[in-house]
C-alpha cells in the first residue's frame, strides 16, 4: 500500500471508488481545500486503485467550541476505507501519513473527531493514543441525488493526541 497527496486527476477515481453527489463531489471539495492551502487530501493505494482517504485540515474543525478549546489543533477527517478492506491497516496508516505531516510542520497536537454513535473508530483512534478533549456538535451539509441540500448533525467527541 502507498499513501499519496491527492492529484487533480484522483479526483475522479474517488469519486468512482467512493461515490459522491451532487454538482461539486465531496472528494472535489476536500481537493479544493488543499488547493487553497487548508488542508492535505490523503489518499491511499493498493495495487493502483484507491482504498481509502483522509484529509487533513490545517485550519481545524469547523465547530467554533472545538477551536476555542485547543486552538491551532489541526483535525484529521473525512477518512473512509472501503468497506471490503477495512481492518486491515488501511486507517491506521492514513492516520500516522497526516501525523507525519504534523510533526513535519513543527505542530505538537492533532485532533479527529468521531461521532457518538461509531465505537468501532473511537477504538481505533483510543489504540492510536487519541484521548478525548470535549464533546461537540458536527454540522455538515450535502446534495443529494435530488439535486437538494440536506443538513446533517452529529453527536460527536474530538480526540487530541500530543505528538512528541
Amino acid at each position: 500500500m502507498e499513501i499519496t497527496v491527492c492529484g487533480p486527476a484522483d479526483v475522479a477515481l474517488l469519486d468512482q471508488r467512493f461515490g459522491s453527489s451532487g454538482a461539486m463531489s465531496f472528494h472535489a471539495r476536500r481537493f479544493a481545500r488543499q488547493e487553497r492551502g487548508e488542508s492535505t487530501y490523503l489518499v491511499a493505494w493498493l495495487d493502483g486503485r484507491p482504498v481509502g482517504h483522509g484529509e487533513l485540515r490545517w485550519i481545524g474543525c469547523d465547530a467554533a467550541d472545538v477551536r476555542a478549546a485547543r486552538p491551532g489543533c489541526p483535525e484529521i477527517g473525512a477518512l473512509g476505507v472501503s468497506e471490503e478492506l477495512r481492518s486491515q491497516g488501511i486507517g491506521t496508516a492514513l492516520i500516522h501519513a497526516a501525523e507525519e505531516r504534523v510533526r513535519e510542520r513543527g505542530i505538537t497536537v492533532v485532533g479527529i473527531g468521531v461521532a457518538k454513535d461509531n465505537p468501532r473508530a473511537a477504538a481505533l483512534y483510543t489504540r492510536l493514543g487519541y484521548q478525548p478533549l470535549i464533546d461537540y456538535y458536527d454540522r455538515w451539509s450535502y446534495e443529494g441525488t435530488d439535486g437538494r441540500f440536506h443538513d446533517w448533525v452529529d453527536a460527536c467527541t474530538f480526540l487530541v493526541k500530543d505528538l512528541f
